[in-house]
């Protein structure tokens, strides 16, 4: 699926970044994995700049130290004419590879209130706890608590899933610790999970995605995406003015914005391999320069184990003709784990075939 931003009349263009103005509607939000923020990797702050200035309020994941963020809050900083702030946490993980997450937002546009918390995880089952703050629209006063996460990647995609299922505790936690943000609880993060995933199913008892089509991480072939790892998540019932939810598509934003051509082997090493994703408040949209078209990820469709057909099926990893004829027999499926009730579909297949997040039982 591809869709185009095009420019309207309230945009305001400075040093060629498409602002937010205070006569505009209410916020924009954005999470976005900056592969290894503040490392001395040839990293292109300002690009970042360009892409963060889109938003409002960006969480970050992979930040690799405090410098790193404030950098980046300085480049912001410089090159709107506008101030920035961050909050930060400590670094998290269990190795000797350690990251912090942050917050980044505009000033004259959002408020920190309080209630820096990372998450007390007595069980151990984060290799990074999540780290969540409080904040406030100063144009609307509208609140939303801004959980962050990193979930990790493993050696095995069940190693993924033991963690995803973790965030069903510590969404209830968040409850429980902030009750007054409750209805106003948004999930940012890289999950390393795609959205259809089993693993998912106890937190979407509570929560739901805001995307679901797409992809978010760059592929080393250009203008191709691969994974929707990145999402945000909020409450199934929730007092929040959500709007429009995408993924802005940075290299192409570059393109334009630089003049010079940004493919995706440039993009990866000066920026990052993951695209933001974003939602925006109510009455809100982003902005592309006149005339221009900025491109959606796609990924491939959900191939759905009780409406797709037999050929569909033979697109999932491990399954051929005889394999897709077993599962158009076997409806309907409740859930695409149970696919380990064909034969020849054991453990390492039936991963394989989850991981790529293309498998689902539509509701």
């Amino acid at each position: 699926m591809s869709r185009a931003w095009k420019a309207i009349g309230l945009s305001l263009l400075v040093g060629c970044l498409w602002l937010p103005t205070a006569a505009m509607a209410d916020l924009r939000l954005a999470s976005w994995n900056i592969q290894n923020l503040g490392w001395n990797t040839g990293k292109d702050y300002g690009a970042l700049a360009r892409i963060a200035a889109h938003f409002d309020f960006v969480a970050i994941q992979e930040a690799m130290n405090a410098e790193g963020v404030y950098r980046l809050r300085d480049t912001l900083t410089e090159s709107t004419g506008e101030p920035w702030e961050v909050l930060y946490s400590d670094a998290m993980g269990r190795s000797s590879y350690r990251e912090k997450y942050a917050f980044l937002w505009r000033e004259n546009a959002v408020e920190y209130t309080g209630g820096a918390l990372t998450y007390i995880d007595d069980a151990d089952r984060f290799a990074r706890e999540p780290f969540s703050a409080a904040f406030r629209s100063r144009g609307t006063g509208q609140e939303f608590l801004a959980a962050n996460v990193h979930i990790t990647y493993g050696q095995r995609v069940a190693d993924r899933v033991a963690e995803v299922e973790a965030l069903r505790r510590y969404w209830d936690w968040l409850a429980d610790v902030q009750p007054e943000h409750a209805r106003l609880r948004i999930l940012f993060g890289d999950f390393n999970l795609q959205p259809h995933h089993d693993g998912w199913a106890t937190l979407r008892e509570v929560a739901k995605p805001l995307i679901t089509e797409g992809a978010t991480t760059l592929s080393t072939h250009d203008r191709r995406y691969a994974n929707l790892y990145d999402n945000l998540w909020v409450p199934r019932q929730h007092d929040l003015p959500l709007g429009e939810a995408g993924i802005l598509p940075f290299p192409v934003v570059l393109t334009e914005a630089t003049g010079g051509y940004w493919d995706h082997e440039k993009a990866r090493d000066r920026v990052s391999d993951h695209a933001p994703v974003y939602v925006l408040f109510e009455g809100n949209t982003l902005h592309a320069p006149e005339g221009a078209e900025w491109a959606e990820p796609a990924s491939p469709a959900c191939i759905d184990l009780n409406q797709a057909s037999i050929r569909s099926l033979t697109a999932l990893p491990h399954i051929g003709e005889a394999r897709a004829q077993a599962i158009h027999a076997g409806r309907p499926w409740s859930a695409v784990h149970e696919l380990d009730q064909i034969r020849g579909i054991g453990g390492g297949r039936l991963a394989d075939i989850q991981e790529t997040g293309q498998a689902c039982v539509q509701p």
